[in-house]
């Protein structure tokens, strides 16, 4: 019998592909052996595009192609680590879906057509019905220096009055409370702070889902003494030392309760207040008849706990941050300004481990809130301001009266005046409205009713599949810049790779529409790169709050990123910039005081009824962003949550005849979601339930009220009436059909019970 080598052929069983050449190792220079598959032939450092906590990471490049993430070990901010998003974000570069050419009209155009569609339509319209015909909606994840070359097209070239980002729809909040105790926008403490604290006290932020980043820094053994308030038992919740489980609206309540017992016992920073504050006399007495007893009655947390945590926060450095379980409100304004009012009452403001900090939303919120000529003129530069509008229109070469005089309408506002026909023409940058806006019908009827939709993006979107023209835009790991994180720091963004097929940076779109206006020369003078945006930026920014003009490229490259205010005369300056603000107790209110507001719960607009008998909560879940534009198209990310959920109360269950892994209606008055997934959990309280918003096939927003903060204009997404209807059993097995929520990667049955 001849052996297999005499036969000169392997048998079928040798033969077989086991796919061992995709489980070689190869050592890499810089982090030692990895898989060969996934090394790199080099290293990009750069910063995570997701969500505000800036991470540093390093993209590894081979043939052209994204194929490894790292975290940057020697960035400030996480110093190595990643979380799951940012551990896969290569992939979003590759993905499907990715837009590669422009569009107009369904059909695949030129560069040339897209644009003079675009410009063409927008000057069209405005000349046939004025300049209120038409309006801007932008993102926070652009760049700052495009956010900086976008506001100038939009306001002086275009001429447009009505500009707004989605930054309004999750900061906005935060902006105006800042304004209203401070009198200025601008984080006051910085992410050290969380690490020297005594006491961290986080009011409606769970950042082990949302900041991921943050989370070690607050959750080590040596950390500070962690309060959570919160509706919710959230993850953050879980590892707290205390937990508030405040009903829904009622924080107002308690931090009146906790101001009561800091004032009642003698707690409150009285020379702080003396020197640095105005109103306090009005806010003690305000606050006398928020008892421990009345708070608890009113939020349902125990009156010990109340007591409790204002004696931390009384007695200890402390740091109070919250995210959007603050802002998401019709009192976000004002909540901002009283937790701001707290932090100043019990001296907790600029020095290590005492500051009040809001945690910002997206990668670069703040980049466009600074420099992005939405709100304000950039540079924190109020529009009603004859001083600030004359030194910009200086530092600009133009006439005052070139500037526009007011803010023009916020993000709410452009869409009431889209669907009731008033604006005619839309330009849609980087964001998803038709899933992440309230009251998702309204929308897509206004959107229906436009002469000119035009949507510019790096993805396929529900929204981009309604526009007329489409603009193909590079994403993160596509183009050069800067993101500035919730501490206000200034870290580089890089391109790894080339945009895919036609695709162009953001900026040079902005750029080349500006061309085609005829205004190039005048608004970007000499500039080709995002470099001669910030160049500009600095010079604008200079002697403002957010002051860069002492930050360079080089400067960043040196220390991982740089705090703003860095004057570039303030030589003192350690290297990484500022760290917090206000350490010398003045403010840029014009008494130079912090202003200490008082404050009343407003009852829900919509509270329960019979036939709506819960109050539905939304938020984030750690696998995804936002809509799911980037993060569904990510096998690891898309397999862990492929499809919305439910969580419901065992109580609630119990009556609704539901277990984990049913299917529910869930409808408010607004609309209704089909086939959710139940998970029974102890996570809400009874009369409560939640549902994650990211999912376009089962959107939250189509029952969340079109209801907003006065002020900001930030939605209330926390809080509306709904009801809970199981589907017949049947359904349980059909859940993988077509009509059931659709997962581009496949669906699992998940949710186990959690008690």
């Amino acid at each position: 019998m001849k052996t297999w080598r005499e036969l000169g052929r392997l048998p079928a069983w040798l033969g077989a592909d086991h796919g061992g050449d995709r489980y070689g190792y190869e050592d890499d220079e810089r982090f030692g052996p990895m898989s060969a598959s996934r090394r790199p032939e080099r290293w990009v450092r750069t910063t995570c595009g997701y969500c505000s906590v800036g991470c540093g990471m390093l993209i590894g490049v081979r043939d052209g192609r994204a194929v490894a993430v790292q975290g940057d070990p020697d960035h400030p901010v996480n110093q190595g680590r990643l979380c799951p998003k940012g551990l896969t974000e290569h992939h979003t570069i590759g993905a499907d879906g990715r837009l590669r050419h422009p569009l107009v009209d369904g059909r695949r155009a030129t560069w040339d057509e897209a644009l003079d569609r675009l410009v063409g339509g927008f000057t069209r319209l405005m000349a046939e019905h004025g300049p209120d015909s038409v309006a801007v909606l932008s993102t926070g994840q652009l760049v700052t220096e495009e956010f900086y070359a976008l506001g100038k097209l939009v306001r002086l070239g275009l001429g447009v009055r009505h500009y707004d980002g989605n930054t309004t729809l999750c900061m906005a909040s935060a902006v105006s409370g800042y304004k209203m105790a401070f009198g200025s926008d601008g984080p006051p403490g910085c992410y050290d702070d969380f690490d020297t604290a005594e006491t961290v006290v986080l009011f409606g932020a769970n950042v082990a889902d949302c900041h991921p980043l943050l989370a070690p820094r607050i959750m080590g053994p040596n950390g500070p003494r962690l309060v959570v308030v919160d509706p919710r038992v959230t993850k953050t919740a879980m590892v707290a030392d205390v937990h508030l489980p405040v009903r829904p609206r009622t924080d107002i309540v308690l931090i009146n309760g906790l101001l009561h017992v800091i004032f009642a016992e003698g707690l409150a920073d009285q020379r702080y207040l003396a020197a640095h504050t105005s109103g306090a006399a009005e806010l003690e007495a305000h606050v006398a008849g928020y008892t421990p007893e009345r708070v608890a009655a009113e939020c349902g947390v125990p009156a010990e706990a109340v007591i409790e945590t204002a004696r931390a926060i009384g007695t200890s450095r402390t740091v109070i941050a919250w995210t959007m379980g603050v802002n998401h409100s019709v009192q976000g304004t004002e909540t901002v300004a009283l937790l701001c009012g707290l932090a100043a009452a019990t001296g907790n403001i600029g020095r290590p481990g005492a500051a009040p900090l809001s945690i910002t939303g997206q990668c670069n919120a703040m980049g466009t809130r600074e420099s992005g000529f939405t709100a304000t003129m950039p540079g924190y530069r109020p529009y009603d301001d004859p001083a600030a509008r004359a030194e910009l229109a200086t530092l600009w070469g133009i006439t005052e009266s070139a500037l526009p005089a007011q803010r023009g309408k916020a993000y709410p506002d452009i869409v009431n005046a889209v669907v009731a026909g008033r604006i005619k023409g839309l330009w849609i940058i980087g964001t998803n409205p038709l899933v992440s806006f309230p009251n998702r019908e309204v929308l897509e009827y206004g959107l229906s009713g436009l002469d000119l939709l035009v949507v510019q993006d790096g993805f396929e979107t529900p929204t981009t599949a309604r526009a007329h023209v489409v603009l193909p835009a590079a994403i993160w790991g596509e183009k050069e810049g800067t993101y500035t994180n919730s501490e206000r720091r200034v870290s580089r963004v890089r391109a790894a790779v080339a945009p895919p097929g036609e695709a162009r940076p953001d900026f040079d779109i902005f750029l080349a529409a500006a061309e085609r206006l005829g205004v190039q020369d005048h608004l970007y003078p000499g500039w080709s790169t995002p470099a001669d945006a910030f160049a500009e930026w600095r010079r604008v920014s200079a002697g403002r709050l957010c002051d860069y003009s002492g930050i360079t490229y080089e400067r960043i490259d040196a220390c991982g990123g740089v705090q703003w205010p860095a004057p570039a005369e303030d030589h003192s300056l350690p290297l990484a910039g500022t760290p917090r603000l206000y350490g010398d107790g003045r403010f840029p209110n014009p008494t130079g005081r912090v202003r200490l507001p008082v404050v009343e719960r407003r009852e829900l607009s919509e509270p329960t009824r019979p036939e709506f008998p819960f109050v539905l909560n939304t938020g984030r879940t750690v696998e995804h962003w936002h809509t799911r534009t980037k993060t569904g198209r990510v096998t690891l990310l898309e397999s862990l949550a492929p499809e919305a959920w439910i969580e419901i109360n065992p109580s609630d269950a119990d009556a609704l005849k539901v277990r984990t892994g049913d299917l529910v209606r869930v409808a408010s008055q607004r609309g209704e979601i089909d086939r959710l997934v139940v998970r029974v959990t102890a996570i809400v309280r009874a009369g409560e339930v939640f549902i994650p918003f990211h999912y376009d096939e089962a959107c939250a927003n189509r029952l969340t009220n079109d209801e907003f903060d006065p002020i900001s204009r930030e939605p209330n997404y926390k809080q509306c009436a709904v009801r809970v209807e199981p589907l017949p059993a049947l359904s349980r097995s059909a859940a993988s059909g077509a009509s059931a929520p659709r997962s581009r990667r496949g669906r699992s049955r998940r949710g186990s019970p959690v008690s």
